[in-house]
């Protein structure tokens, strides 16, 4: 028996989904009601358009992990407004032998909620620092300080589009903190837009999109191809826009 597996093995849907209903007419998510879906045990980017479902599979599987759906560990379950899909609460996760229970979900477009409940809900401090005033700090660096002091430990860990709030070098320094992860035996599901995110060594790609998922590399991706293209010649791309 192995029990040295990741916190999530397989993903499927046990519970009914309606396939003639958001979300799922999605074609991303139809193919995981069908065929489930298994992690790498490292680090797993799902990349797409807007609308392909990457982040509602992302929120649903951490929601069915037991993070706060709007983002927190699995001790926080601040909740302002329900707006989740059904997909979560579908979902069954084949969890590792033996493996951490630990996580946290980074959620770009709710953290400022999740700010306000740490203020509102201040751990006990034993050891070490108080928890960092992250209202008081731009959003780059309230970002920063959350990988900082909570992907501190081996366990799951979702982000949804957190390069939403990063600089291109703080982009960099999220790939050192996923690095740091997987290095202590934690896993990474991750949600983005972002080409230099998704060339992180070692990770699985799954483009998402019309199609539903597919398996594929960093230099077959869309993303890729568009950056490059507007990189190279930025006006053939603005003069449709602009005209």
């Amino acid at each position: 028996m192995d029990f040295d597996q990741p916190p999530v093995v397989r993903v499927s849907v046990e519970d009914d989904l309606p396939g003639d209903a958001w979300p799922g007419t999605v074609p991303a998510v139809a193919q995981l009601v069908r065929e489930g879906l298994d992690l790498s045990p490292f680090v797993t980017f799902l990349v797409g358009e807007n609308g392909t479902g990457k982040s509602t599979i992302v929120e649903a599987v951490a929601e069915a992990f037991g993070l706060g759906a709007e983002g927190g560990s699995t001790g926080s379950q601040h909740s302002t407004r329900r707006s989740e899909s059904p997909l979560g609460r579908a979902l069954h996760l084949q969890r590792g032998l033996a493996a951490s229970r630990r996580g946290f979900f980074l959620r770009a477009e709710t953290m400022h909620g999740f700010y306000s409940y740490l203020e509102d809900n201040p751990a006990p401090v034993r050891h070490g620092p108080p928890e960092p005033a992250f209202h008081e700090m731009s959003h780059g660096e309230s970002f920063l300080e959350v990988l900082r002091t909570r992907f501190d430990a081996p366990g799951f860990y979702c982000l949804d589009e957190p390069e939403a709030a990063l600089s291109f070098s703080s982009t960099l320094a999220l790939i050192g903190a996923l690095g740091r992860i997987v290095e202590s035996g934690g896993q990474v599901l991750c949600a983005t837009h972002s080409p230099v995110l998704a060339a992180m060594p070692g990770a699985t790609i799954l483009e998402v999109g019309d199609w539903g998922l597919r398996r594929t590399t960093w230099e077959e991706l869309d993303l890729v191809h568009h950056w490059k293209a507007y990189l190279d010649a930025p006006a053939r791309y603005l003069r449709h826009v602009l005209d």
